[in-house]
């Protein structure tokens, strides 16, 4: 066998193994891992380089499941001390600061961090039921009868 087959080889079976800690990595939802771990690790000190990359943090994800602007408030409705500890810090963070009610503007100056990266973080709590996003002024559909009819009574009281 040549030097050549043998690096091909090589090289698919790290491949190999690449795809196989990928796939222990994407059991576990992404807000609770770290990048680049592929197992939880308890006895791992907490603290990250402040240099992570914002991307780093949701995994190059930058669409939420909801829409969430940036006024849009969020709060948590049942505190879970225990669910806060599986948190990565970023998301423990979001999660500690909703515990009264908070808009994705005020979370993403407090905490430094982009908003995009913050309608993620959030975004991935809602998923799971840890935090509540409040319904916008945009959530709700106007009807415009209503509005007209609403509009000629004001006008009927004030003549």
């Amino acid at each position: 066998m040549s030097a050549t087959a043998r690096s091909d080889s090589g090289a698919a079976g790290e491949q190999h193994q690449n795809s196989q800690d990928r796939g222990a990595q994407d059991s576990e939802p992404h807000h609770l891992r770290e990048p680049g771990r592929t197992h939880p690790d308890p006895g791992r000190p907490e603290s990250r380089s402040s240099r992570v990359r914002p991307y780093a943090l949701t995994g190059g994800r930058t669409r939420t499941r909801h829409q969430l602007l940036v006024e849009t408030m969020i709060s948590v409705p049942n505190y879970d001390a225990e669910f806060a500890t599986g948190l990565l810090p970023e998301s423990r963070s979001v999660y500690e600061s909703a515990r009264r009610p908070i808009s994705l503007a005020e979370l993403s100056a407090i905490l430094s961090i982009p908003l995009g990266v913050i309608r993620v973080l959030v975004s991935d709590l809602a998923a799971d039921g840890a935090v509540f996003i409040h319904p916008t002024g945009h959530a709700y559909r106007y009807d415009h009868d209503i509005l007209e009819r609403v509009l000629d009574g004001l006008n009927k009281l004030s003549a």
